[in-house]
């Protein structure tokens, strides 16, 4: 359990999750019948480059973004589905160090990553009507997003996503001591993606996530969480106890925000369920539709 489950979700390696190439994928308008495919751009800022995937369609515009040690490949599956249902522009994209994207040395900031996608969608052009989805650790940019960039957003789905709530001085630790061997393990292949993520994203974790405790999510901005039934800490009763208060807190505190559990998963809601994340996706962005 720890940072292991809520920052780096998947091993496979780099080769693997690109056996799929998401430029490859296709899916059909429905007001026009036509195929529609997704096109690699690649963004630069902060003198690297990143990764994005676009699906065109309307001017709205809905990003999903991958939980921790995964890439735009994720979500292979519910792309076309989900461009074929809106109609709306899809983005996915890899961050730093992962799939095609630049990797960028030292401990993973989330400040780098809300900094990354920002700048990704505004050198797109989309700087307003983004659905947000984001899985994991992504809910901890979502959050900053959210919190620094409100008018960008029209909504969002947080798929077992890292909320402020559950990041309390009682649980840091917990989490902490926790992957510590997890982390002494991914040391001893340091270049593999997913193990290059976990380091870093270890270094400073405490720290980094205290202050994320603070975050706070602007009430004009729905959302609604989406919770695993098993929770990333499926052997840990007491961490699987906070992580679903921690969901059921963050949804109860405004009135646009809701929660719903997707029953008979693992923390890996998109890969187990892809049809119901796919429904919420819709749910959400026709409540703002």
């Amino acid at each position: 359990m720890g940072i292991g489950t809520v920052a780096a979700c998947n091993d496979d390696d780099s080769a693997a999750q690109q056996s799929t190439p998401q430029n490859a994928t296709a899916s059909v308008l429905p007001e026009t019948g036509h195929a529609a495919k997704s096109k690699l751009h690649m963004i630069e800022n902060g003198g690297h480059r990143l990764a994005f995937y676009v699906t065109e369609g309307s001017s709205s515009t809905i990003v999903l973004d991958s939980g921790g040690g995964e890439y735009s490949s994720q979500w292979n599956e519910i792309v076309p589905k989900l461009h074929a249902a809106t109609g709306a522009t899809v983005i996915t994209y890899d961050r730093a160090g992962l799939g095609k994207s630049d990797v960028v040395p030292g401990p993973w900031k989330v400040e780098s990553a809300v900094s990354d996608l920002k700048a990704g969608l505004e050198q797109l052009g989309v700087t307003r009507d983004v659905t947000l989805v984001s899985h994991s650790q992504a809910g901890e940019i979502a959050n900053y997003m959210a919190q620094d960039n409100p008018e960008m957003l029209s909504g969002a789905l947080l798929v077992d996503a890292n909320l402020p709530p559950f990041f309390t001085d009682e649980e840091i630790p917990r989490l902490v001591a926790a992957v510590q061997p997890e982390v002494d393990a991914a040391k001893q292949n340091p270049e593999k993606p997913a193990n290059r993520q976990l380091i870093s994203t270890s270094e400073g974790f405490a720290a980094a996530h205290r202050a994320f405790h603070k975050v706070v999510w602007p009430d004009s901005v729905a959302a609604r969480g989406m919770i695993s039934e098993k929770t990333p800490f499926e052997g840990s009763p007491e961490d699987a106890r906070r992580w679903r208060e921690a969901a059921a807190s963050f949804a109860h505190a405004a009135s646009n925000r809701s929660l719903v559990t997707a029953k008979g998963t693992s923390h890996e809601v998109p890969t187990d369920r892809p049809d119901l994340v796919l429904k919420e996706i819709e749910n959400v962005f026709a409540a703002q539709h």
